[in-house]
């Protein structure tokens, strides 16, 4: 892998004339350093360290951590994200560690990714791409957490970033691991989604027969999700089985659409299932809607500057990222779409400055003006819902550190076993493990479960205004919160 990131901090050549004609310069990233750099900081300081851990964040810590059990593992999820968190996870339990780790993590990774792209675009068109990506609420939301969407956005615009470097200059040793580099990170995370975005760069590479960079392709595909297959086959029966369990648990992949689902949730909604309610008021939806559009005027201007592949290869890539979780899935999450959002901030960056500057390099008088005025306001109600989305979030994290401490106080301490209403992230907040006799997490049984009762402290939850399971009904009950709790009696 060295010469990979030798790729991403190199360039895969030494400093001289770049295909536009100007002149690279030591120094010449510092504005890309600049928008990591800051991006890191506005999550430490807006996100905040102290920031609990979510539900899917407790599943995928719980694998690596010695101090929580290993809550049940579902098909559609893949080890990346556990063995990123692993350096700190594996021996400390600190919450706030863990979002320093990521933070930093995470800028690095828009540096490498937008680094990859040397020598495709002008630096400042690379800058403005990264601060439109992380200038979004979903990005800087989960930047500082262990979750997988992130790292397969920074795995795309590497393996993609490399691919068209690999294209224009030939596939030299560098940029070619770079593709491998990519390709794995996105199939080391989600191995589904590495499929879809590398759809066009296959067809591309066979069509072309650049056998070098598809077997590069291949082999970043086959080295990050190897894992995952074999876990098929050692847990499922099969991949065709986990594919079919997988889609079982995300409600049946089929034709439907998930358009208006994705803008409800634009307005701060970290998962919309069932996705009801109202759209947002268009100051929040207006950039997304109009996406397609600079999508559309990025491709034109590309064509008329003749470059027109590095344009149309990163639309195509983030078309065939977004279209399952847009017209395959039945709900919505605007992390689903981070690597579409990383392969559109690039040409949509360049079709803004096409729009605030002519080919001369002059400001256009009304054009460059109502741009600066867009993106401010744009980032201005993005960090609004960002504030929002952080303190609603904190509050209900809060609340299961609450619950925990009272299952404590009542007798539930580890070891133990908690079953119903967000058993997942409430076991893990009290240490226990979580079980579940049917449902997506299912992982047990009502016999194990009374079994292990007699061991064990054991307590069932329900949520306001539901009926306790059959077994828990003649447990002590308790309220904590509006949950209805039932201890199982000791022995």
């Amino acid at each position: 892998m060295a010469g990979g990131a030798s790729a991403l901090l190199t360039g895969g050549r030494r400093h001289g004339p770049t295909a536009s004609g100007t002149t690279r310069r030591p120094g010449g990233d510092a504005p890309l350093a600049a928008v990591a750099a800051a991006f890191t900081l506005v999550q430490l300081l807006l996100v905040r360290p102290g920031l609990g851990l979510g539900w899917d964040e407790t599943v995928y810590v719980s694998q690596v951590t010695t101090h929580h059990p290993a809550a049940f593992f579902s098909a559609p999820r893949a080890r990346g994200v556990s063995l990123l968190v692993a350096p700190v996870a594996s021996w400390s339990s600190s919450t706030g560690l863990l979002r320093v780790y990521l933070a930093v993590l995470s800028g690095a990774g828009l540096y490498l990714g937008m680094r990859a792209w040397r020598g495709l675009f002008p630096v400042r068109v690379l800058a403005t791409g990264g601060a439109l990506l992380t200038g979004l609420w979903v990005t800087l939301f989960y930047g500082p957490q262990a979750m997988p969407n992130y790292w397969v956005a920074v795995g795309t615009l590497i393996c993609v970033g490399c691919f068209l470097r690999a294209r224009r200059d030939g596939p030299g040793r560098a940029v070619l691991w770079g593709v491998v580099a990519g390709a794995a990170l996105m199939a080391w995370m989600r191995p589904t989604d590495a499929v879809w975005v590398t759809l066009p760069l296959l067809f591309l590479a066979l069509v072309r027969r650049h056998l070098r960079t598809l077997l590069a392709l291949v082999g970043g595909l086959a080295a990050g999700g190897v894992e995952w297959v074999i876990e098929a086959y050692a847990r499922y029966g099969g991949l065709g089985e986990r594919l079919a369990e997988a889609s079982r648990i995300q409600g049946g992949l089929g034709l439907q659409s998930a358009v208006d689902d994705q803008l409800r949730s634009l307005g701060g909604r970290a998962l919309c299932r069932p996705c009801t309610g109202s759209i947002p008021p268009p100051p929040i939806t207006l950039w997304w809607l109009l996406l397609p559009v600079l999508a559309l005027l990025a491709l034109a201007v590309a064509v008329r500057a003749r470059r027109t592949a590095r344009t149309l290869v990163p639309l195509a890539c983030a078309a065939t990222a977004a279209l399952p979780y847009l017209f395959m899935i039945g709900y919505a999450a605007p992390r689903f779409l981070q690597p579409a959002y990383a392969l559109l901030a690039v040409p949509v960056a360049d079709a803004l400055w096409h729009l605030a500057r002519t080919p001369r390099g002059r400001w256009r008088p009304v054009g460059a003006p109502l741009v600066a005025l867009a993106l401010a306001g744009h980032l201005a109600v993005q960090l609004v819902v960002l504030v929002y989305l952080v303190d609603r979030t904190a509050q209900s994290r809060e609340d299961w550190a609450r619950t925990a401490d009272t299952l404590h106080r009542l007798g539930v301490r580890p070891p133990c076993l908690l079953t119903g209403h967000e058993a997942v992230p409430i076991g893990y907040y009290t240490g226990c493990s979580s079980g579940a006799t049917s449902g997506n997490n299912e992982n047990t049984t009502v016999a194990e479960i009374l079994d292990t009762a007699r061991r064990i402290p054991v307590a069932s939850l329900t949520a306001p205004g539901g009926t306790p399971p059959a077994y828990a009904r003649s447990w002590t009950p308790y309220r904590i919160g509006g949950l209805d709790i039932r201890v199982a009696p000791p022995g």
